[in-house]
């Protein structure tokens, strides 16, 4: 569950929507003054509406065009054929048309209905997560319009003028009041359920800010990108790094050495923050002047992490083992490339490790050091 998906499927529906007000209100006017004096107000409502999209948006909203313009090519034949039936097949025929574009979204790789979503609404982007629930919830709107397109369809030959004019719109407004009800009820109920749990950060690959999801979430090989930070202690003459045993109580990576320092960026923290807790938690160090080394996307069986990678220079660094670390010392860089691939480290580390050799740090003199961006 991520929040940002539900506002991005918010937007959406109400940028769509609007096309479909010319209908609903002809049915209400037609009810109360006839076919004509219904199809007038309609198309007046439907002009309305270009106005004020235009006069607020600055666009001409096609789908309101298409929507006023069908209704009134339809109420025209059924008053120049003296027959009703064909309008009452309107709604049918508009819901037909958005059920095949629902179709081709959900049960196809072209999912159109994002694309107007991209299109209407400038700037919003949806990350691999988002577009797996908008598809979800593009399939069950699919179901939602087939079914009440097959009442319309029956209601329009079998039933009479009343009942076609609540099924044709009293009727779209409860079905999709009562859907949208259900996935309130079923979010509010996994949001108290959560209430106590870790709330993570939820980025894309520059490190901006999406949304947020509550741990387990991003830990149930769903791969939503997340941030994390490390830390690496380095000796001061650079050829030795401080590393953290892994606890054999671990899930992941149990009884392995790791960098010094790692952990989640939480919701709402910066990178400095972050880094500041998770190193006077793991090492027990008020941290000062950390340098900026590397950031990297890192994925694992159960996750996907935006590493954000520090270091810092410190001698004769002891910790107290606890239940997050079971011991931790220096290691001089020969010892590790001798045991590299030997499972004697972390995957996520030894990466590290060989970008840091690439990087040079291990050679820098001391003002190179000191050269490198801060925090």
């Amino acid at each position: 569950m991520i929040e940002s998906c539900d506002m991005n499927r918010t937007d959406l529906i109400k940028k769509l929507l609007p096309g479909f007000l010319p209908l609903f209100v002809f049915i209400a006017a037609d009810e109360i003054w006839g076919t004509r004096i219904g199809l007038l107000v309609a198309l007046g409502f439907g002009v309305a509406e270009l106005i004020y999209t235009w006069i607020r948006e600055r666009r001409i909203d096609r789908f309101i065009i298409i929507d006023t313009a069908l209704l009134m090519a339809l109420g025209g034949v059924s008053l120049v054929l003296d027959n009703d039936i064909f309008f009452k097949l309107k709604p049918a025929i508009i819901e037909g048309i958005l059920c095949a574009v629902l179709a081709v979204s959900a049960f196809s790789q072209k999912n159109i209905m994002m694309l107007m979503g991209q299109r209407y609404m400038k700037g919003i982007s949806f990350n691999e997560e988002q577009q797996k629930m908008m598809q979800k919830q593009i399939r069950n709107m699919f179901w939602i319009f087939s079914a009440h397109t097959l009442l319309v369809l029956y209601a329009a030959f079998y039933m009479s003028k009343e009942a076609w004019a609540f099924i044709s719109g009293g009727l779209f407004y409860i079905m999709f009041l009562a859907y949208f009800g259900f996935e309130w009820l079923k979010m509010r109920r996994q949001k108290i359920a959560m209430g106590k749990e870790e709330w993570l950060p939820v980025v894309d690959e520059e490190g901006k800010v999406l949304g947020q999801a509550p741990r387990s979430k991003v830990h149930d090989g769903s791969h939503i990108l997340h941030p994390v930070v490390h830390l690496h202690v380095l000796s001061s003459d650079r050829k030795k790094i401080f590393l953290q045993l892994r606890p054999e109580t671990k899930k992941i990576q149990p009884g392995r050495w790791d960098t010094a320092v790692g952990g989640h960026v939480d919701a709402g923290e910066n990178l400095e923050t972050a880094l500041r807790r998770e190193t006077k938690e793991e090492i027990g160090i008020a941290l000062a002047n950390p340098q900026m080394l590397i950031r990297y996307k890192w994925k694992s069986e159960v996750e996907t992490e935006l590493v954000f990678s520090f270091y810092i220079l410190k001698d004769d660094l002891e910790i107290i083992p606890n239940e997050e670390i079971a011991d931790g010392r220096y290691f001089d860089t020969d010892e590790i490339d001798a045991n590299l691939k030997t499972g004697l480290f972390t995957p996520n580390f030894e990466l590290e490790f060989e970008m840091m050799k690439r990087s040079g740090i291990f050679n820098n003199n001391d003002d190179e050091v000191n050269s490198h961006s801060n925090i």
